[in-house]
Parts: structure tokens; sequence; C-alpha cells
């Protein structure tokens, strides 16, 4: 959640990739495919569309990291057939703590850092750009939803947060009015048969860049095996959609991909090099963003902290943090007060109101006081198709013009369960502000002597760090250790 940030939702998934009409390549009888360049068109669309999804996911990385991977990107894209030059593709690595990666029309690339500090080689790397690039030559998007405009594109985060965390349940119908901007996104999750087309490209391009094309399979497997750690860790119920989600099923894909490749080692991996390049990386939530730890958020910039209600779990986000539990579901955020907290509070209902929908308004505002902090709060029942549901919306005045508030879904008479949290929120010290450090990639040689419980113990959490350190590393629990192997850890 970024210091500047503004009423509005979260993207805790990713941006449909190639949402806008892309270049293709097409095969013209018997003879040699005929590839249609980036055209002016592709490069303007996808130059309006660029610094937006940059505000929404994070912000691009600088420095050497980056310039590694803008160099691995533009190698791997140019096999694509869109276009011979380097210089007509623009990779970005993202700031974003969720594994993602996307492109769209124009010759634009983007990977989160999250995603490329699970990878473990540069072919892992090339084959999962190639996988998105895959997805603009071959058209998906524009065979899935052919009227697809950039406004869908800003709107992401609206409708991933009324797919995510409200879901396919007792909420569902209430969560398609939600923050309804773009919300057509949800209907562009990409079939099977895009997936393993865009996997095949991706397989051929790895190929033709000289990468051991089963980086792909090994790439696809992480994330199966991130995916169901991560599950695990929040509950099965509560599993948060991530990259998988807009491109569906990774484990089923990993026997295909590998099938397509070939069982023989053939190309590159650099995997030394890739580690050396990644190491430092950030990993999890940058605390300028805000830091999730456990049930608490902190945001040291901003001066405050809250913790979730027992048995939730929170994901934090460019402009918001959602937080989740099977009994309900809610978002904080913020905005600019402009009055008094009951116009605000006002305003936020008003946004769950979609087109030619029934107005949503609270019964009543209520002011209160919490931790010091002036604070309202207004709630409203709203008919479900599986039964009645209750709004909350619990705003804080933090002075200057700042507002902040949480937006809480419960089925009707459970609210309460959010109480707690939202009577934690707190406004936080200096020296308690500076005592929150990142996560980072540390990445260190086996010694003599090493085993997988020795390191494991070093990673920089309270749970499951020998879980967490084999997915980190591509390892199985009886994998061997070689002296002068280069292996990932989490430190502070």
């Amino acid at each position: 959640m970024r210091a500047a940030s503004a009423i509005g939702a979260i993207g805790i998934l990713a941006a449909a990739p190639g949402l806008l009409h892309a270049p293709a390549v097409e095969a013209q009888s018997s003879k040699a495919p005929r590839v249609y360049a980036i055209t002016a068109s592709d490069k303007t669309e996808g130059a309006k569309a660029h610094p937006e999804l940059l505000a929404e996911f994070g912000g691009a990385i600088t420095g050497t990291q980056a310039s590694y991977v803008e160099q691995v990107g533009k190698k791997i894209a140019v096999q694509s057939g869109l276009s011979n030059a380097t210089g007509d593709f623009t990779v970005t690595l993202l700031n974003s703590p969720v594994n993602n990666a996307f492109a769209i029309p124009g010759g634009y690339v983007y990977v989160t850092r999250q995603l490329t500090a699970l990878m473990n080689n540069e072919a892992e790397l090339a084959g999962v750009l190639g996988h998105e690039v895959g997805h603009v030559a071959a058209r998906h998007s524009a065979q899935r939803q052919k009227a697809a405009q950039r406004n869908q594109i800003i709107g992401v985060l609206g409708s991933i947060l009324s797919g995510a965390v409200l879901g396919d349940n007792a909420f569902g119908r209430l969560g398609q009015n939600l923050f309804s901007q773009g919300s057509q996104l949800l209907t562009l999750k990409f079939s099977r048969s895009q997936e393993l087309q865009a996997d095949q490209l991706g397989i051929t391009y790895l190929k033709r860049a000289g990468y051991d094309p089963r980086a792909m399979a090994t790439v696809l497997e992480s994330l199966a095996r991130q995916n169901a750690l991560e599950a695990q860790l929040r509950g099965s119920a509560n599993q948060t959609p991530e990259w998988a989600s807009t491109h569906p099923d990774p484990a089923s894909r990993v026997r295909t991909a590998m099938t397509y490749a070939g069982s023989t080692a053939a190309g590159i991996t650099n995997r030394d090099a890739f580690l050396t390049r990644i190491d430092g990386l950030v990993y999890g939530d940058d605390p300028k963003q805000g830091v999730v730890d456990g049930r608490r958020f902190t945001h040291p910039v901003l001066r405050f902290a809250f913790d979730a209600p027992d048995g939730f779990f929170m994901v934090n986000g460019t402009s918001a943090v959602s937080i989740s539990g099977s009994s309900g579901k809610a978002q904080f955020s913020g905005g600019k007060l402009g009055g008094s907290l009951d116009s605000y509070i006002t305003t936020v209902f008003g946004t769950l109101s979609g087109s030619g929908q029934t107005r949503i308004a609270p019964s009543s505002i209520e002011r209160t006081s919490v931790n010091g902090i002036p604070a309202a709060y207004g709630v409203a029942r709203v008919q479900n198709s599986s039964g009645p549901v209750d709004v909350v919306v619990f705003a804080y005045d933090f002075g200057n013009g700042q507002a902040y508030h949480f937006m809480a879904l419960a089925q009707a008479g459970g609210a309460e369960v959010f109480t707690p949290m939202f009577r934690s929120l707190r406004k936080i010290s200096a020296a308690d502000a500076g005592s929150v450090k990142p996560r980072v990639l540390d990445v260190v040689t086996v010694k003599s002597g090493d085993t997988l419980q020795s390191l494991s113990a070093r990673m920089a959490y309270s749970d499951a760090k020998l879980q967490r350190f084999l997915v980190l590393n591509g390892l199985q629990s009886n994998s061997t250790l070689t002296p002068g192997q280069k292996l990932k850890i989490v430190t502070y």
C-alpha cells in the first residue's frame, strides 16, 4: 500500500496479459509464417497503459537487477517475431510482492520481483517472459474479448478485488458491483488451450534463444508448489489466487510442457549467473508499501498499524490491503477526506452501487474514537441471492485531510468478527516505524556440513522454514546438497 494511495482496490493478482489488440504471427498455407510487426498504434496504446500499470503494480525497480531482467526479456522477446529490434521492447521488473508476469501490445513486458525470486535460473526467467509474449503474439486477449480497451487495464484492480477477495460465494453478487470499473476483466482468464499454446510458444522461443527448453516445466512446477504451500499455510479454503489464476493450473501443465520440450538436456540455464544477479532482491512486502507479518499490518511510512482478526490472512497490494477469512472479507485503503467523515463514508458506500443497481447506504453513521483517532462507521444490510449480507465502512480521520477506512463484508449479523480489527488501528512511533525491515534474498554458497535443515533454519520466518526453503530453491526433502552449490535464503 503506497503512501500516496487513494480510495480504490488492489492487485493481489495481475492485469490480464495482452488486453489490447495485438499483432500476430499467422501461417499462410505452406509458406513461411507471415510476421506482423508491432505497429505505431500498438506502441501508442501500450505507451498510454504503461504508466498506469507501473503505478498499480508498485512501480519499476531500477539498477543492476532490473537491467539484467531487461536484457533477458529483450533477448527472448525478439524470438517471437513481433519485432527483430530489442529496442522495440520495454521490459520492466515490478516492485510487487505477488507472483506475476504479463505483457501488453506495443512491446511492453512485465515481471514482478516476487516471481523472479521464485525462479532458479535464467532460462526460467526467459520462459516466463516468453510465455507472456506468446499470449500477445497469439492475440489471445483479442480472442477472449475483442472490445477490451485501455480503461479496462486501468480498472483491473477493482475487478480483482471483487473476484479474488469476494469470490464465488455468498458475497459474489454484491462483489460484482463492488469497485465495478473494469469488471469485464474477470472474463479474461485464458482457456486451457490458450495456456498450452503460450507454454509451447515460450518453449519455442527458449529453443531459438539457446536456452534449455525444459525450464518452462520447472518454473511451472515451482509455481504449483508455491501455490500449494500458500494454501497450506492459510488453509485450503483461503488460498490466495496469484499468477496461476490468470494462468490457470500450472501443476497440470508441467508434464505437457516437459513433453513438448523434450527430455534431453539442450541449451543453457545460466543458473549461477542468474542467482548472483538477483542476490539482494527485496522479498515479500516492501516497507515503503507496508508489511504484513502474520496477523499484523504495519506501514512505517504512513506510521500506522492494525491487526487482522484471528483466523484471517492479509495480502498487501499497491493501494490497499485485503483481509480474508471463512467468516468474512475486508479491505483497508485510504483517500482524501475533503469534508466530514460522514460524507467520506457515504462516498465509499456510493462506490458499491453499480450502474442501474439499488444504491447501498448505511442506516445510520455513528461517531466514535479509536486509540485517540476520530472515527465513524456505518452498516448497510444488502439482500444477496444467498441471503442477507452486512456491509460495514469504518473510517478514520488522520488529520491534514487524510482518511483511511475498512470496508468489510459478512453474512447478516456476523460483522462483529471485525470489531477487534476496527479497534486495533493505531498510530506508531518513529522508533516502531524504524524497526520495520524488509526481507531480502541472500544467495549463499553451500559449505561442507551444510544441510537442508541448517540452511532453512536461517529463513526469516517463524513458521514452515523448511517448506519455504525447499519451494524457493526447487528442492525436495531428500535433495542432496553439494559444496559450492548456490542456494537462496530469505533474511532481514
